[in-house]
């Protein structure tokens, strides 16, 4: 998806490039560097940038992973299906956006990557680069889709490596050694049948958080609950917080944050009704849902990649279900600063860095289903992903729910959408009528008030309600006068 920009940098970008004049050769060398060409839309798509699988007797995808800024390049990992494929592998990009394969490559299924201060070296897909960009690789690890690389709880030498099968590895930074912890499916009460798919990890506040996002038709249906969000305190046995599909486990990486930010903690995850918000802080989990901006990644497979990163000195970005969001890197007093939602957009974005002055996106964009598998790299602003698309969306506080006699709900975020409606459904066969209490929270402190009260009777009883144009608060949640089953959804737009 493309959309205006205008910044210098990308002006003086694309008019260096446009100045070029060395050919690209259609079938460089796999270690050749590759010259940059023009720019499309005013600097936002390089093609020359693009990565892609063998046009025959692929069958596979061709994405970009990870990407990472260190020793004075950019870097990024290829990213196939079920390590099926070749011709992608680690990617060295130079400042005057001159690139190439790295000699050092593995074609593989590799997302994860983390700055590794105390040696000094950054961990991307199996490498570790050094200050001097020297590329080492982890033999042992290359075979694996890995999907996650966070600290250690304990030893600040060691680092974790989580694969998509939920095998987790305890790797020595500096020789690069690796040992087996444990598979998480013996770990964590799996479903038999179930898909393994493991996403993302994250250490923070003296635990490793893991997620699973395995979500297909029996968890649309409500017939299985496969997916996990799971921690680790480094010694006992592992706790499951959800069996919902969860896709991103992300906070603050730099060394000795300490009580100052918290070491927040991140979750995102969704289940039938609403995208999950988790929030560890002060060792303890908060809950909230956020909407859906697109039914596009419904599915275990089709949500790679989402993810929240820190794209400017304390500032987050989140990417979740088709929304763009500003994520705060600070939480007081247990509460969640206000969220607020950017763009609604369709392109999957593995991976966003902000490296010389731009915002770069990582991309898994084609695979065999339309032609020869590929994908690119996109330029811009975090300020221009404003003009991608309107913020909106839609989900559910309760959908076919069996709700209990005043406990409220999830609160569900409301800022940032313009116009707002919610549907009520009374769905039990109980004949006494029901009372639904809608609060807001304006202030996003947990301060919360009452707006409206609907009043349902009989079951198949609906309500629908359009908030004020203008009308806003940060959050918006309900509760029922007696045990009911029900569903409320918003809808955003």
């Amino acid at each position: 998806m493309l959309c205006a920009f205008t910044s210098p940098f990308v002006v003086a970008l694309a008019l260096s490039l446009a100045a070029a004049t060395q050919a690209i050769s259609t079938q460089p060398a796999p270690h050749d560097w590759r010259a940059p060409g023009p720019a499309l839309d005013e600097g936002h798509v390089f093609p020359h940038f693009a990565v892609s699988a063998p046009g025959l007797g692929s069958d596979s995808e061709a994405g970009i992973g990870a990407l990472i800024p260190w020793a004075d390049r950019l870097w990024a990992v290829g990213y196939v299906a079920h390590i099926r494929g070749s011709g992608l592998g680690l990617y060295e990009i130079r400042s005057d956006l001159w690139w190439r394969l790295h000699p050092a490559s593995v074609t593989g299924t590799f997302a994860n990557r983390l700055v590794h201060w105390r040696s000094g070296q950054v961990f991307i897909g199996p490498h570790a680069i050094d200050a001097e960009g020297e590329v080492r690789t982890i033999e042992s690890l290359k075979g694996h889709r890995l999907t996650a690389t966070t600290n250690h709880l304990s030893d600040p030498d060691k680092l974790y490596f989580l694969s998509m099968e939920g095998l987790l590895w305890e790797v020595d930074a500096r020789t690069l050694e690796s040992k087996q912890l444990f598979d998480l499916t013996q770990e964590l009460d799996w479903d038999k049948g179930a898909y393994r798919h493991f996403k993302a990890a994250h250490a923070a506040q003296g635990r490793l958080v893991v997620a699973n996002n395995t979500y297909e038709e029996p968890e649309q249906l409500g017939a299985r609950a496969a997916g996990r969000l799971a921690e680790w305190d480094g010694k006992g046995a592992w706790t499951i917080l959800e069996r919902n599909p969860f896709i991103e486990v992300a906070g603050k990486q730099n060394a000795g944050v300490g009580a100052y930010y918290g070491n927040t903690l991140y979750a995102v995850g969704w289940d039938r009704a609403s995208v999950i918000l988790r929030v560890l802080h002060g060792g303890e989990w908060r809950r909230m849902r956020l909407p859906f901006g697109s039914a596009s990644w419904s599915h275990t497979w089709n949500t790679e990649w989402m993810r929240i990163r820190e794209v400017q000195t304390e500032r987050y970005l989140m990417d979740a279900f088709g929304v763009f969001y500003d994520l705060p890197a600070l939480v007081y007093g247990g509460q969640l600063q206000p969220i607020r939602p950017i763009a609604t957009h369709l392109r999957i974005c593995p991976d966003f860095v902000h490296w010389r002055g731009a915002l770069v996106l990582a991309g898994d964009q084609t695979d065999n289903a339309v032609g020869q598998p590929q994908s690119g790299l996109w330029f811009g602003s975090i300020d221009g992903l404003s003009s991608w698309g309107k913020p909106s969306g839609w989900g559910a506080i309760w959908r076919h729910d069996a709700v209990r006699a005043g406990e409220p709900s999830d609160p569900f975020l409301m800022t940032g959408f313009d116009r707002k409606s919610l549907h009520l459904l009374l769905e039990d066969e109980l004949t006494s009528p029901v009372d639904i209490a809608v609060e807001v929270d304006f202030l996003g402190d947990g301060t919360w008030v009452e707006y409206a009260t609907f009043h349902l009777s009989g079951k198949g009883a609906y309500a629908h309600h359009e908030f004020p144009d203008a009308f806003s608060a940060h959050w918006v949640r309900a509760r029922a006068s007696r045990d009911a089953q029900l569903t409320a959804q918003f809808h955003y737009r």
